[in-house]
């Protein structure tokens, strides 16, 4: 009986060990032969309806438990995630030579965390998810004031006009600003403040480190409050909760592949499709219909914010100083919900 032998070596991979074979599947093969930006801009729409989906949830569940106690089950479910991770890397991931920095990215990130479950619960989706776009109007102001980046008058003019926007949907008028677009606002503001944050810790501190360090604190810091307003949270919304995680997660994971794969120009307007299905669930599962100054207000940041991040992805093609990039969704668990 013949002895079966292994197939012959592929004469061009082994000239060039960075070419991998075609993948054997129809549907790989498929989604393998699109262009590089279209499966960036489908990874950004899944990571979008995720994102939307995820809002509704923690909406829902809002209902009945409070922001904290939320905010509780996502940093511990969080944590039981990366753990597994951790151990696989082995004792040096657990070691920090700044673990003052990464207290105070922890604290602002379980903070953002708090506004974020806050304003979802007691705002139109629409609403909270336009007012979290503005994350790149206050990354403009603290990469002026805390990483020395010289902006000029076009993304000044951009930011101010951001701004407008945000003015008109906050709208505080004469009956003051309400709490729940205080929280909104206050939450997109230290994101932008995680954003600095890690990126001050990525010279030194491993991706993982980061993670883990803010796993452990915003547990802990989370589990105080959420202790004074604990609910026993019944069958289904323990489901929800952890459906919550896993949105979170998978959110996360298509937003970092689409932003992989595909260039900031071409992907980043997708992102602005989560105002769309976020205002789409509100009005289908909780009744909301934006106003008029939900639309001119969120007008206004999309296209001020669309400009900064496209106007971003530019100038990071050509060499220079004192680049960052302020993508509407760069994701590092940035206090994100």
């Amino acid at each position: 009986m013949p002895t079966p032998t292994a197939a012959p070596p592929d004469p061009a991979a082994q000239a060039d060990p960075t070419i991998r074979p075609a993948p054997a599947q129809p549907l790989a093969r498929w989604w393998m032969a699109l262009p590089a930006n279209v499966r960036g801009a489908l990874w950004i729409l899944a990571a979008s309806i995720l994102f939307s989906c995820m809002a509704a949830t923690v909406k829902t569940v809002g209902a009945r438990l409070d922001s904290f106690q939320i905010a509780f089950f996502r940093c511990a479910f969080g944590l039981i995630v990366i753990l597994p991770f951790m151990l696989r890397a082995g004792p040096e991931v657990f070691r920090t030579r700044r673990p003052v920095l990464h207290t105070l990215r922890a604290l602002t990130g379980v903070t953002a965390m708090f506004c974020g479950f806050y304003s979802i619960t007691h705002l139109p989706l629409a609403d909270a998810t336009a007012i979290s776009f503005a994350k790149p109007l206050f990354m403009i102001l603290l990469a002026v004031l805390f990483l020395g980046e010289t902006v000029r008058w076009r993304r000044w003019t951009a930011t101010a006009v951001g701004f407008v926007g945000v003015l008109i949907m906050i709208n505080p008028g004469e009956h003051g600003l309400d709490p729940a677009m205080a929280a909104a606002l206050f939450g997109t503001l230290c994101v932008a403040v995680v954003v600095v944050l890690v990126k001050r810790l990525s010279s030194t501190e491993a991706p993982l480190t980061i993670l883990f360090t803010f796993g452990i604190v915003s547990t802990i810091v989370s589990a105080v409050p959420a202790a004074f307003v604990w609910q026993a949270p019944t069958w289904i919304e323990l489901m929800l909760l952890v459906l919550i995680g896993c949105l979170g997660a998978a959110g996360q994971s298509c937003a970092i592949r689409g932003f992989r794969v595909g260039e900031a120009t071409a992907v980043v307007p997708f992102d602005y499709s989560r105002l769309l299905f976020a205002g789409a669930l509100g009005f289908v599962l909780f009744g909301d219909i934006p106003t008029a100054e939900t639309l001119m207000g969120a007008g206004l940041i999309v296209a001020s914010t669309l400009y900064i991040a496209l106007r971003e992805a530019a100038l990071g093609k050509k060499p220079g100083p004192n680049r960052t990039g302020h993508h509407p969704v760069r994701v590092e668990d940035e206090g994100k919900p």
